[in-house]
């Protein structure tokens, strides 16, 4: 027979297989969901995710009906629901105690005998969620409730989503049975909500040797959704130091019939009123700098005229106005922030307390003190019936990680693959992650919250009725199986 007609019968047989092979209709979890069109899961270097995203779904259901609320945490019944996934998928998890009922969880898919930590990659994500407030919710927030087409639930972005999403792009590396050329670690860590007794910091002191490694993939970036359409990938390289300062008033305490000009409540009223108002000046990292110097021709030509002009001499102060106001985020990439959070004072109603108090929670930014603000607040508040006292549990300025390594890269041309030529910019969290701790050990970490998210979506994070649309979500398991496999897999 010759070629073309045994070429002719090949291409005949796959048309007749094609058409008979059945379609498989949609669940009901496959609806999309309304905030961005229907997203088809493409081939990866770890093979189709479709099906795998559909389990992880059920996965992070599951983690967000185990209440890991933080305090108390909980976090060992979900490491324990993790290690059962795990093992049955032929890996050797390990719990790691910190405190009772507070455990870790590693698991490791080996690429040699003797492992190379230097080469190793990491992927992290917390079990611990913030509290609720239930009277709030719409939906029980542990219930995993799915409704038009978004998974609510606490954690579903902070940080379960991303817990599940790893778990599935580790198993999608084993399945594939591809040969790897670093070792990859799965890691699900504690108490990152508190910064605590079981925080990452207790975590490396006592494990390190169990999951040092020289990259990680954690939450702390964003995938812009605009329009229904990913404008840009936020690949988290550095983050700010978060601060707590109280706020302390005194007076003299009294019978509420008979009111006083020295009233303690009404120095605080005051006090965090005037630093409500306050804006710290405009301090440009290189992380920062670069975003906006890559995020301008994204932008319509209004707003790319002022981001451009953030950091000129004539329209600077102009243009670092109008961006601060556009978007939060921005001014808080952009300067120093204090949010007042908590205040407590009094017994009873009918009684003036001698003291009254109020949380700050300060952002700063890489570089900065908090001496130096607390100085400019003083000055600002000018009463000497106001002290300030800085709280003992901050956070560490760590070097930003390199926008120059072949892991950056990695993530870059993935993102690409993905989501039709997005690019990736690099990016500066207001928000704390465990990365911060991870590179003061020389690890080049990265945030790559996965998962493409409207900023209406992303706001709902430590807030009411927090979701994830479960289109995002499953796009999000490709987008990190395609990461890992591509920096992990030989191919």
């Amino acid at each position: 027979m010759n070629w073309n007609r045994r070429m002719h019968i090949f291409v005949l047989a796959v048309a007749v297989l094609t058409f008979l092979l059945p379609v498989a209709p949609p669940s009901a979890a496959q609806v999309p969901s309304t905030a961005m069109p229907a997203v088809q899961s493409t081939q990866t270097p770890a093979g189709n995710t479709a099906a795998l995203a559909k389990e992880a779904e059920g996965w992070l259901a599951n983690l967000i009906r185990i209440d890991t609320t933080n305090p108390p945490g909980n976090e060992e019944a979900a490491a324990k629901y993790i290690a059962g996934i795990l093992t049955k998928e032929g890996f050797n998890p390990e719990l790691l105690e910190l405190a009772p009922g507070r455990s870790a969880l590693v698991a490791r898919l080996r690429s040699a005998a003797m492992p190379d930590p230097a080469r190793a990659l990491l992927l992290v994500a917390h079990m611990d969620v913030v509290g609720v407030d239930k009277s709030k919710w719409t939906v029980d927030p542990f219930s995993a409730t799915v409704k038009d087409g978004y998974m609510y639930g606490r954690g579903s972005i902070d940080d379960k989503g991303m817990l599940a999403a790893n778990l599935a792009a580790f198993i999608a590396l084993k399945r594939s049975n591809a040969r790897v050329n670093r070792d990859v670690i799965f890691l699900a860590t504690t108490d990152e909500e508190q910064g605590g007794d079981a925080s990452i910091k207790m975590l490396i002191a006592k494990y390190w040797d169990k999951f040092a490694a020289g990259f990680a993939l954690n939450e702390g970036g964003r995938v812009s959704l605009k329009n229904g359409k990913v404008e840009y990938v936020g690949g988290q390289a550095s983050e700010k130091v978060p601060v707590n300062v109280t706020v302390i008033a005194r007076g003299p305490s009294g019978h509420a019939s008979t009111p006083t000009k020295d009233n303690a409540v009404v120095h605080l009223a005051a006090a965090v009123a005037k630093i409500g108002g306050y804006t710290a000046p405009v301090h440009f990292t290189t992380i920062v700098r670069r975003y906006f110097e890559q995020l301008a021709p994204l932008e319509d030509d209004e707003l790319s005229k002022w981001i451009r002009s953030l950091d000129t001499p004539d329209r600077g102060e102009h243009a670092q106005r109008v961006i601060s106001d556009t978007n939060p985020l921005w001014n808080s990439m952009l300067r120093d922030t204090i949010a007042p959070t908590m205040l407590s004072a009094g017994v009873r109603a009918n009684v003036i307390p001698s003291e009254a108090r109020a949380m700050l929670n300060v952002r700063l930014l890489p570089g900065d003190t908090i001496d130096v603000l607390v100085a400019e607040l003083k000055k600002l508040v000018n009463d000497p019936q106001i002290r300030f006292e800085v709280q003992p549990d901050a956070g560490l300025a760590a070097p930003p990680s390199s926008l120059e390594s072949d892991f950056y890269a990695t993530i870059t041309k993935a993102a690409g693959e993905e989501f039709s030529g997005a690019p990736v910019l690099p990016f500066l969290s207001a928000g704390a992650t465990d990365s911060a701790q991870l590179r003061l050990h020389n690890v080049q970490a990265y945030g790559v919250s996965p998962f493409p998210l409207t900023d209406e979506d992303s706001r709902r994070m430590h807030a009411d009725d927090e979701r994830i649309p479960l289109a995002s979500f499953d796009k999000g398991v490709d987008f990190l199986a395609r990461i890992v496999a591509e920096f992990a897999a030989t191919r």
